[in-house]
């Protein structure tokens, strides 16, 4: 059955997550991507881990397989003329070109909207930049953690009144995965806008924006609670906070009076919950410093799950805090079927993360694992474009594919 963006053609250039996020959570929707690569090296996220077996291997990368499944791959030097001209070729031929090329690149290259739309109007044209493209940090790259932290997101996740710990990054390409998903959403708000007959557009996405939008009511927090909003600041009620447990972590979160009231009846109700000090929610959070203490060692006796089936039975709003191993062990994701496998020819069957939405008649579907570095050259040099067999040998012999 065709996918919900089946005969969408999109073709992607860039490097590492957000680029290749974007354009795979179309690719996964049944969009047909073609996935630009730098001859001889690839894309760099071929040379970031896990590598199964912990041996680095440029078709091995879980990043890479992860974020490239359904994608046809083909190499080309964009900065060669011979190279931008096949770019040119398959741009004309494609409804969306999503990219996070450095802005000083695309300069040097000539990679913008009004060059590529000359050859198709109709192209919505993505451009991914960690700063966007303009203003005085225009030029500036930026790794995932540089975006983490100028977006805000790090201080949300540090220590005030602990000068001794720094602010916290979350593991992994946190910063990317965001960036990417907004780039797939602005793509097709400008594709619907192209079919109630605009022209195709120039979609600028900048990673650092994308962090800073999504950081909730917290440029709000100081002018309208009087607070500053970070992981381990002040919260104006409690309890709402992460205790450890005999076997893991859980969120408690009974902030409401009779979530409180029946949570202190789960306790057996101790003699301390009567204080006047804890009587009410805003009372319990300025004089958390004390009450905390008192609930740590009763959470602590009891396991993950116990604590959290008692709390589910009294409506008392209390969350397991899953592991990596428990998520893989879930058995509601196993019956939702969200995790699925995938088998690679060079790196053998792997899980993946299944669909972030789902589709009542046009289902999500894997199609086919990532590409080995060149795998469709000549199926979309030669079959699609036209060029003979002795072209292709000329480039590839040249580097430019």
């Amino acid at each position: 059955m065709a996918g919900a963006l089946t005969g969408l053609k999109v073709v992607e250039l860039g490097e590492m997550v957000p680029a290749a996020y974007a354009a795979k959570l179309l690719a996964d929707a049944g969009a047909e991507v073609i996935k630009v690569e730098p001859p001889g090296t690839g894309d760099p996220a071929r040379r970031r881990g896990p590598f199964p077996g912990a041996t680095p291997h440029p078709e091995r990368s879980g990043l890479f397989l992860f974020l490239n499944t359904n994608k046809l791959g083909v190499t080309l030097d964009v900065a060669r003329p011979e190279g931008f001209d096949l770019l040119l070729r398959l741009a004309a031929q494609a409804d969306v070109l999503i990219h996070n090329v450095a802005p000083p690149v695309m300069d040097r290259i000539g990679l913008s909207h009004a060059r590529l739309s000359e050859a198709n109007p109709r192209l919505v044209m993505t451009t991914i930049a960690p700063f966007g493209l303009s203003g005085p940090c225009r030029n500036w790259r930026a790794e995932d953690f540089t975006l983490w932290s100028a977006g805000g997101a790090a201080y949300l996740n540090g220590w005030p009144g602990r000068p001794d710990m720094p602010p916290l990054k979350t593991f992994g390409h946190q910063a990317g995965l965001q960036t990417g998903a907004h780039a797939a959403l602005a793509t097709m708000a400008a594709l619907v806008g192209r079919l109630r007959g605009a022209p195709g557009q120039h979609v600028e996405v900048s990673g650092q924006e994308v962090i800073a939008a999504i950081l909730e009511m917290n440029f709000a927090y100081w002018p309208y609670a009087g607070l500053v909003a970070a992981r381990y600041g002040q919260r104006p009620i409690q309890p709402l906070d992460f205790l450890e447990c005999r076997d893991g972590w859980i969120f408690l979160c009974c902030v409401e009076e009779h979530q409180w009231r029946a949570f202190v009846e789960v306790m057996g109700s101790p003699e301390w919950a009567g204080e006047e000090i804890f009587s009410d929610r805003l009372k319990r959070a300025a004089h958390w410093d004390a009450l905390k203490p008192l609930i740590e060692p009763w959470v602590r006796e009891h396991a993950v799950e116990e604590l959290y089936r008692k709390a589910q039975a009294r409506r008392i709003p209390f969350a397991p805090v899953s592991t990596m191993g428990t998520l893989l062990g879930s058995d509601h994701l196993k019956a939702r079927g969200f995790f699925v496998e995938v088998r690679h020819p060079e790196a053998g069957a792997l899980k993946h993360p299944g669909p972030p939405a789902r589709y009542s008649r046009t289902p999500w579907e894997l199609r086919m694992p990532a590409p080995a570095l060149g795998q469709h050259n000549s199926e979309v040099y030669g079959t699609r474009l036209g060029l003979p067999a002795s072209r292709l040998r000329d480039l590839a012999q040249a580097g430019a594919i």
